[in-house]
Formats: C-alpha cells, structure tokens, sequence
C-alpha cells in the first residue's frame, strides 16, 4: 500500500494535474510552500526588505509559478504564495538562507521524510506503547507514505516540522522534561492555528499542579516573547502586518472555512466551533491534574489535537498528521473497542475504513494503468481523497465514544505502581 499511494501520486495525480495546468494554461514552477518563506527570509535578513510586502510576493509567485500572476488570465491560480507566517519563522531558516534553493529544496525533502518517520517514535514513546520491531517498521512506512505527509513532503509544508515538533514536545513532557517541552512548543507556533487549542489544555494542566509543573510554561512564555522580541527588532511592527497577510491569505485561497463551515455553513459552524471548543474545556477539565504518563493525559492531547482539525479554517490533508497519536491509541486498544459494543465497532470500523481507503483505491488505479489507457486512469484521479474530509471527523467521534476504555485503561508505569500497592498490601 505504500508503495502503490507513492505510485498513484507520480503516474496519476502527477501527470492529472500537467494535463489540467496545460489546458487550463496554468503556470508550474517549482511548487514548493517552503519557497515563499525561504526567500521571505532571505531578503529580510541579507538586505532588509520587509517579507510581507507586494515586491517579495511577486518574487515569490516567479519562483513559485514561473511567472508573475495575471488576475486577468482565468486560469492562473488564486494563491498568491504570500508571507502568511509569524516573522520568526525566518530564524529557522535562517541556516539556509546563502544555500541555492534547489539544493535547500532537495535536502529538505529528505529532512521533513526522515523527521515524519522520526514523530512514529516520538509518539510510541510518548504513548508509552512498546509494539514489535515489525509493527513499528510498519507503521513508519505507512506513515510517510500516507497521503496527508505525501502531500506534506510534495509542497514541503511546514505544518510537517510543526507535527513533529508537536510530538517531540510532548515526548518531553511524558519524561519531564518541562523547560524543553516549553521551548519545543513555542517553536510550533508558527503555525499558530495548530497549536493553540494544545497550549490552552497544557495551560489548564500546569495549573492542574503548578508547583511541579510550572517550569513548562515560564519555558513557552520566555521562549514566546524572545520570538517575538527578536522579531521586533529585525523588522518593527511585525504583528500588525502578519495579522494584514493572514487576511490576505484567506481571500486568495478562499480559506476561513473548516470541516464545520463546510458542513453547517459558515455561520452554524462558527457556532459549532464554539461548542466544540467549550465541549473540549468540559471533557478534559477533570483531567488537568493527572499525571503526563497516565491514559488520561494521552487521550486528552490526542482529543485537543483532533478538535484542531476540525474547528481551524482549512482542512488540507498534511495537517492530519496530527491525528497520528489517536491511530495509535485507537489501534493499541482494538480489541477492547471492538468488544465494548456496537457503537464503538461501527465508529473504529469506519475510520479505519476513511484511513485506509486512500492507500486501497491508490493503488487499484495504479493496477489498473497495466490494463486501461493512462487518460482513462486519470479520470478517476480524485478517488484516494473521498474520505479526506471524513477523516477527522470519524476520528474525533471514534476518540469521544470511545474515551471512558482510551482514557481509563492502564499503561505500563500505571500498572507497575498497582502491583506494587497490591504487593505491599498483601505483605502487610
């Protein structure tokens, strides 16, 4: 399955979007998001010039597209390939900046691949789930050749670094590591809609017990006003122009619009964002004291994470990498799911089904191009992402049928510590 979805991707998607782009007369360059910022933050810091401005945007529509965009050609593409990130982005690029982009695109292909293979671990730790060397070689490979981190690592998103830098972060709570879990977090934020639903719930669970605690969040806020500090001096009223290219970047790419919004309409799923997000308050709050190494606290990041997806306004498939530790903790208690009841079979047997189903259809059509012309194929290019917008929401009701089992059933420290009460019981 993996190697047909990497196959499906570069002898149908692939040649699908040429034929469109050529008949539509549509420009392709180098197509990668990480241009745009790459050379937003060499211009800033080599010659000073303000990334956010309408020079460095067509700068990067030339690279980007190979050309300028023409809003008076129909079919040019809407995204401008803007500056749409915090400023201090710039700083974790800013060891590439001298580098000649092709070989910065080349080398961080590869770093974002051998970084998503590295959040498997991360997360297994983090989880404190031990599987077979198989199975984690599977689930490696099945994770880096999933389409929401094809995609990821096609466009070299930067919402990849952040999943990983989101996993190592609470791999350093889990081992307490509180100063670099901090540090950690604050780096994902740039890519602020993905992690503040997580740092409102960490926020709640340092107050939960903040003597012991507290270190993690004077380590995200210290690290914070660096960012933004630093930023500030290297390019002065950063904010307020950052929150002018966000809007920008929603009318040109039509964003603004989540899972929710689709379902309900924009205003009902405003209203049910919201909710969500009260709903989410209420359901982990009894959690907020429990230790980092308990079920409870696991099913509580996963359940924030999910949420995320569902209520940020845009639902692009790489961001589902987020949704890595719910599989897990999902695929860890199967069999105690699927003997729970109805409810929670038919809910993991239809996100399995939502997972799966790209890799199942992928590579059917790559089968199919040994017996049916390659236009015949490509007419059915869009099949693999039937369950893309399914996804998360299966996942999200998966986790909230399923949380008394996911969130109560012991781990491995939890189970240790029982014996050994027991133990000294019985001696006693």
């Amino acid at each position: 399955m993996a190697v047909g979805m990497w196959l499906y991707v570069q002898r149908v998607l692939i040649p699908h979007q040429k034929n469109y782009a050529s008949m539509q007369q549509s420009p392709r360059g180098n197509l990668s998001d990480l241009y745009p910022r790459w050379l937003g933050a060499r211009e800033l810091i080599l010659h000073h010039r303000d990334p956010y401005s309408a020079e460095i945007t067509r700068e990067s529509q030339i690279g980007y597209y190979g050309r300028p965009l023409d809003p008076n050609r129909p079919g040019d593409p809407k995204d401008e390939q803007g500056f749409a990130y915090p400023v201090y982005v710039v700083f974790l690029l800013a060891p590439t900046i001298t580098l000649p982009f092709s070989l910065v695109h080349e080398v961080f292909f590869w770093c974002l691949a051998v970084l998503t293979g590295a959040s498997v671990l991360l997360w297994l730790r983090t989880l404190e789930w031990m599987p077979s060397s198989i199975a984690t070689i599977l689930w490696i490979l099945l994770t880096i050749n999933c389409w929401p981190a094809i995609q990821g690592l096609k466009l070299q998103q930067l919402s990849v670094l952040v999943a990983v830098l989101i996993s190592a972060a609470m791999l350093a709570l889990v081992r307490r590591h509180f100063l670099m879990a901090g540090t950690l977090l604050a780096l994902a934020t740039i890519k602020p809609q993905l992690v503040f639903l997580l740092v409102l719930w960490l926020g709640v669970w340092v107050i939960g017990n903040w003597r012991e605690r507290q270190r993690a969040l004077w380590s995200f806020a210290i690290t914070m006003l660096l960012l933004i500090g630093a930023g500030e001096l290297l390019l002065p009223g950063w904010i307020g122009e950052f929150r002018r290219a966000m809007k920008e970047y929603y009318r040109y790419t039509g964003g603004g619009i989540s899972v929710l919004d689709v379902m309900l309409t924009p205003l009902w799923g405003r209203i049910a964002a919201a909710l969500l997000v009260a709903m989410l308050l209420v359901v982990i709050w009894p959690n907020r004291r429990t230790a980092e190494n308990t079920r409870a606290f696991q099913w509580s990041v996963c359940f924030t994470l999910t949420t995320t997806l569902l209520i940020i306004p845009m639902f692009a498939p790489y961001n589902q990498l987020l949704l890595l530790p719910s599989l897990m903790m999902a695929v860890r208690a199967s069999r105690e799911l699927w003997a729970k009841g109805r409810v929670s079979r038919f809910f993991v047997s239809i996100t399995a089904v939502s997972v799966l189903w790209p890799f199942v259809t992928g590579t059917a059509l790559v089968l199919a191009l040994a017996f049916l012309p390659g236009q015949t194929v490509q007419k059915a290019w869009d099949l693999p992402f039937y369950t893309s917008f399914a996804i998360p929401i299966t996942a999200y009701a998966m986790l909230l049928v399923s949380r008394p089992l996911l969130s109560s059933h012991p781990n491995a420290a939890d189970a240790k510590a029982f014996r050994t009460l027991r133990q000294a019981a019985a001696s006693e």
